[in-house]
């Protein structure tokens, strides 16, 4: 008999990726790494009095409120108006991070067994959550055709046992956002099957390359759709743990949302009084850390491209927005083998595709943050095997 639920992995397999790269750095070889994305590790300079509100007298009062303090909500709602998105601060949710979002949305909408639609490719992190709640999952394809398009009529086909959809926008890793027209076309969709969406915008305030980008989508949406946003991204403070949730469509549905999520936040008052209370210091503060992240991921971005140019044999497709950069490489050797290559020869840590579950080889992965000189001293050795 297993010592834990089928909810978990029996094994946890290391590859060997990882399995080299734990060795190299046990025998002290410095590894530069184009996949790290903690911005607290990247050289990015925070002000030291950032976090000083957390130390506020009135955080020693324990006074829950399930859905959010009043203060917090207005605040995350106040924030939202840089974007012009004027919503009602009553209709957003705190959690302590995205992913606790994904396990309160997860517990409302789906019975053990049922599934959601989740975008291939992406971050591997939902099939650990879903599996977690008990909830099974589905995959609709992003297709590359000059830019990544939603595969809608995957979506369209699934079968009755879907009860959400899960859109990421900026996706990770491919950086792509969902236009207005797709935008309307997974509404209606999910409308006419009484579907909720579930849209990722943590990568929201980090537009890059993008022509179009549908962004706040819960501020107006014919089904009950719920937009995911946090501190982590949005101002970089990924360790002052708080995320939150915009519920929005038609308004009998968005008021039964709410209800029910309110009983699931009462169940865990996961998020920390000092944090909600210094909400609207980290919001207006933290807007610097946000310019000096968007400037590094420009000034990578501009510097992928350029030298992109030098490796006829490898293509950036078009970033959208977020943290993240995808390279199509030469389909010469598996990305396995690339990545090993990369790593023996030059000390260089790279994500293949295949973390990721893009559908074809050979793509690698890299990270927008890194700093800009190890970015540009690292990156042509890895394009220059890549092209071999």
């Amino acid at each position: 008999m297993s010592p834990h639920s089928s909810r978990l992995p029996h094994s946890v397999e290391r590859n060997s990726l990882t399995t080299r790269l734990d060795q190299l750095r046990a025998n002290g070889v410095d590894i530069v790494d184009l996949t790290e994305s903690n911005p607290t590790r990247v050289g990015i300079p925070y002000p030291p009095e950032l976090l000083r509100p957390l130390g506020r007298s009135e955080a020693l009062r324990y006074d829950p409120s399930p859905l959010g303090l009043a203060s917090a909500r207005e605040a995350v709602a106040s924030d939202y108006r840089r974007r012009g998105a004027d919503i009602d601060p009553h209709h957003l949710v705190l959690t302590a991070s995205t992913s606790e979002a994904y396990s309160w949305l997860f517990k409302l909408l789906c019975n053990p067994g049922e599934r959601v639609l989740v975008p291939r490719p992406s971050y591997p992190l939902f099939e650990h959550l879903a599996r977690l709640e008990g909830v099974a999952l589905g995959t609709y394809d992003l297709d590359y055709r000059g830019r990544w398009d939603v595969d809608v009529e995957a979506i369209a086909a699934a079968g009755d046992d879907v009860r959400a959809l899960i859109v990421v926008s900026p996706n990770n890793p491919t950086g792509s956002c969902v236009t207005r027209g797709e935008v309307a076309r997974l509404s209606a969709i999910c409308a006419e099957r009484d579907w909720a969406l579930i849209v990722d915008e943590v990568f929201a305030d980090y537009l890059l390359e993008a022509d179009e980008a549908a962004t706040d989508l819960a501020v107006s949406s014919p089904c009950l759709t719920v937009s995911l946003g946090g501190l982590s991204k949005s101002v970089g403070l990924p360790q002052v743990k708080l995320g939150w949730m915009l519920v929005g469509g038609p308004e009998t549905l968005r008021a039964r949302a709410l209800s029910a999520l309110e009983i699931i936040a009462d169940s865990f008052l996961s998020v920390s009084t000092p944090v909600q209370l210094a909400l609207p210091d980290l919001l207006e503060q933290g807007a610097g850390i946000r310019e000096l992240i968007m400037h590094r991921l420009r000034t990578n971005m501009s510097d992928l491209r350029n030298l992109a140019t030098e490796f006829a044999m490898c293509d950036v497709p078009l970033v959208d927005g977020g943290w993240s950069a995808v390279i199509r490489v030469p389909a010469v050797r598996t990305e396995e083998a690339l990545v090993l290559d990369v790593l023996e020869r030059e000390h260089i840590l790279v994500y293949p595709g295949y973390f990721f579950d893009f559908r074809h080889e050979a793509y690698l992965v890299v990270s927008l943050l890194v700093p800009p000189d190890r970015f540009h001293s690292a990156l042509p050795r890895v394009l220059e095997i890549a092209s071999a």
